[in-house]
């Protein structure tokens, strides 16, 4: 995979707490969440039962179902998320499915070897018991089912979604385990499947008609047809008490609603610390990235991700790493949230640190640990598995692109293959000194950014001594691209002219006898070239 540069992200999320509302409020936001949660349930399970016999027709009856009993603004908002989730729901069946293929392909193939059969780097070998082949073979038939099974429902149209998520769902069954109650349980669920949610639209008033919010923090909601007595506003509008201003990004998003450009907002309640917010969203124009040879001008930042932390290394364009290897821990241990932070926080970390230095680009990992994590491939690594799949590969890009693009950086993915291994074979030990610790991760960080910029991993070789026929010549400089051997040792040395090399290839003199038997006599051969000249 030859490097590139990744587009910059197309769209902006801010969230902001809705504060110093009344209990008016929050009865008027619960029956319109139930209210319109109840519309987006129905929809959805039309939808699904519809499968790929679904058309635009069949869009459109739903579309006007829904807005007898709502408005037609929010009957599209509803429509358009159902599609959204059964869409999404179809993408994970497929990969399901891909994930059942490459396991009964992994299984076949260890049973078909013989017990004991050594292993490769690029394949497992076979079983080590006849225990263990006959339970493979057990999951091998379970896998083929669940495989078959989900062919027929992928090929049918029937897909599988749960409102208010799947985890939340199995964890009504370990209440005791999640430190919950029936009720508290049941509070999160109802408010998981609440639905406050408009789409913007360009043109409207501030940017959309169903939820408004004007410069200075008023909010209001456009209340669907069953609910409008509840209005205490025109128009069957309901004004919260509550004023809302986002401190991140603030000018941007007033400068949209001042200009009626479309801003799409969603109202939802944590309840576990019993707050509302009110997250604003639009798109924008993508970010134009700079081309490749302009980010690799200033030098490049290589980045190795692993478990528990960045290890990152400074390199200038030709290659050479400069000054001390820097890292950046985090935990990934806790809650989702928490995760989540502290890769934001790490991530900031090294953004700063490359503006500091002056950099324009990022080299890292294309990481992709699909393939990787069945259990089938690595049965008995549990370490290992579990090593891998803690990894956060997905969110670490979209984090990393969308965080380094407000800072003007650009991210070059590279592929990943052997960075590690080769790193340590011709960085670690010639960069460690007693007040420099080169560990295994910070040599993979020069391998990344010197395959980002376009130059091998390997190093050169040291300069000749003075007693060969190039004097020394500086030969650990960086070689271009294109030259050819550049990482190639001396031949060795042979009796012949340097370009004198015998048509037959091979070498004139023979091997001499073994010097661990210092009295035998030598048996070497000279062979005298002919002087005969020709022509």
């Amino acid at each position: 995979m030859a490097p590139f540069v990744v587009s910059g992200p197309c769209g902006v999320a801010v969230r902001d707490r809705l504060k110093r509302l009344t209990p008016e409020d929050e009865g008027v936001l619960r029956a319109v969440g139930a209210h319109q949660g109840a519309l987006a349930s129905g929809d959805l399970k039309a939808r699904c039962a519809d499968g790929l016999e679904h058309d635009a027709d069949t869009w459109a009856s739903r579309k006007r179902g829904l807005t007898g009993v709502s408005s037609s603004r929010i009957a599209g908002a509803i429509t358009k998320t159902t599609h959204d989730q059964w869409a999404l729901a179809r993408r994970c069946q497929a990969a399901q499915i891909q994930n059942l293929d490459a396991g009964i392909r992994m299984l076949r193939h260890r049973l078909s070897l013989p017990l004991g059969a050594p292993g490769t780097k690029r394949a497992a070998g076979g079983y080590r018991s006849k225990g263990e082949w006959f339970r493979k073979s057990r999951r091998l038939a379970a896998l083929e089912d669940r495989h078959a099974s989900a062919v027929a429902e992928w090929q049918a149209g029937r897909v599988r979604v749960v409102r208010g998520g799947r985890r939340l769902l199995n964890t009504r069954h370990h209440l005791a385990e999640a430190q919950l109650t029936e009720g508290r349980w049941r509070e999160r669920w109802e408010a998981e499947r609440w639905f406050i949610a408009a789409d913007g639209e360009s043109g409207k008033r501030f940017g959309n008609e169903t939820i408004r919010v004007t410069p200075d923090g008023e909010v209001s909601v456009k209340l669907p047809v069953p609910l409008v007595h509840m209005a205490n506003a025109q128009h069957g509008r309901y004004v919260l008490t509550g004023r809302i201003g986002f401190a991140h990004r603030g000018a941007e998003w007033a400068d949209r609603i001042t200009a009626n450009r479309a801003v799409a907002y969603r109202i939802h309640l944590d309840v576990e610390r019993g707050r509302w917010y009110l997250t604003a969203s639009w798109q924008r124009p993508v970010i134009r990235t700079i081309p490749l040879e302009t980010a690799r001008a200033r030098g490049m930042i290589g980045v190795d991700t692993n478990t528990d932390h960045f290890a990152a290394y400074r390199l200038d364009r030709h290659g050479n790493p400069i000054g001390d290897p820097h890292r950046f821990p985090y935990d990934l241990s806790g809650t989702a949230g928490h995760r989540d932070a502290q890769i934001r926080h790490a991530l900031t970390r090294l953004i700063n640190w490359a503006q500091r230095v002056g950099v324009a680009a990022i080299g890292i990992e294309d990481l992709d640990f699909t393939n990787e994590k069945t259990r089938e491939k690595h049965g008995r690594r549990k370490r290992f598995r579990q090593l891998i799949s803690g990894m956060p590969t997905g969110k670490l890009k979209a984090r990393l692109i969308s965080m380094a693009a407000e800072q003007g950086l650009v991210i070059v993915p590279v592929d990943p293959a052997y960075t590690s291994t080769w790193g340590a074979q011709y960085w670690q030990k010639p960069l460690a000194t007693p007040r420099r610790k080169m560990s295994r991760h910070d040599a993979a960080g020069i391998a990344i950014g010197r395959r980002a910029l376009g130059h091998p991993v390997r190093r050169r070789t040291a300069p000749p001594p003075h007693d060969r026929s190039d004097r020394a010549g500086h030969r650990t400089a960086q070689a271009g691209s294109g030259d050819q051997g550049r990482d190639g040792t001396r031949p060795p040395a042979t009796d012949h002219a340097p370009g004198g090399v015998p048509p037959s290839g091979k070498r004139k003199r023979e091997p001499s006898a073994s010097k661990t038997v210092r009295d035998a006599p030598s048996t070497q051969q000279w062979v005298q070239d002919s002087f005969t000249h020709t022509g």
